[in-house]
């Protein structure tokens, strides 16, 4: 199988492109840090799990609607059993997302992810208990809720996750698993579900985060494009500088995350530099 690189430099960019403002204006001063400005919390940890949910529902969106919508109109195919042997096909979007849970798992940062619903295909993500009712509020106004989990002792946020694309709608609609058949767009499908053990984190700990995120999308969109590259029997999308809406093409892993950035990144540099204020 042809590996494809990850570059761990443009991963940074993406999302961080505050931290390039920071260093052209010459940096976090050193005396600042040791004063404990910098070492201090400097964000609540619903002001960062609001952080990466923002750059997540841009990247789950993006490759829902430009990748798997526009995607199969040019024949390519997505599937469930995407990883199998004898399936040649690409993540669908849920599984494109617990793709990048299980990177962030991986990683050395506590930050947990997952996706519920009360209408799952998959019944172990049905919500339960205080996530169930708190997922009622949500699918009534779409504001995301927190809340403190005893059991787990993790710091817990819910954001509304929205049927944004025709793409979500007939895959959920048709699924031979499904508990629901009438989806509609705009409809509140679910929610992501996000944690993290500590009320509060360091400047650091939220750069952290943030990477963790930066560096799931670019794992498990790689592992698609691997897959690709291992297809036999179906046509073989080019990778490139080029997206489905324009033929049988496929952006690179640099491509589709600069997309990304340019969406997302203003906004996530704007909090993240007013901490210096």
């Amino acid at each position: 199988m042809i590996k494809i690189e990850k570059n761990p430099v443009l991963v940074i960019a993406i999302l961080l492109t505050s931290l390039i403002l920071l260093n052209s204006c010459g940096g976090v001063p050193e005396e600042k840090v040791k004063d404990g400005e910098m070492a201090n919390n400097a964000f609540s940890v619903e002001e960062v799990l609001e952080m990466v949910a923002e750059e997540n529902d841009v990247t789950r969106t993006l490759y829902t609607k430009a990748i798997v919508g526009k995607g199969k109109l040019q024949g390519m195919k997505f599937d469930e059993d995407w990883r199998k042997d004898d399936v040649e096909a690409g993540p669908l979007p849920a599984l494109f997302l617990r793709g990048v849970a299980t990177s962030i798992r991986k990683s050395p940062v506590p930050l947990g992810l997952y996706l519920g619903s009360d209408f799952p295909v998959n019944a172990a993500n049905k919500f339960e208990g205080k996530q169930a009712e708190l997922f009622k509020k949500i699918k009534e106004d779409q504001e995301p809720q927190f809340f403190y989990e005893e059991d787990t002792k993790l710091h817990t946020a819910m954001f509304a996750d929205l049927a944004s694309a025709g793409a979500c709608v007939t895959c959920h609609n048709k699924h031979p698993q499904t508990t629901k058949d009438d989806w509609k767009l705009g409809d509140v499908m679910g929610a992501t579900t996000w944690q993290y053990p500590k009320d509060s984190l360091t400047y650091k700990e939220t750069i952290d985060v943030l990477n963790s995120y930066a560096m799931g999308t670019v794992d498990i969109y790689v592992e698609y494009l691997n897959e690709i590259a291992a297809f036999k029997d179906s046509e073989k999308p080019t990778i490139g500088d080029k997206w489905p809406v324009e033929g049988n093409y496929l952006p690179t892993s640099e491509v589709f995350l600069d997309s990304v950035k340019k969406l997302t990144s203003y906004k996530t540099m704007k909090k993240l530099v007013a901490v210096r204020e």
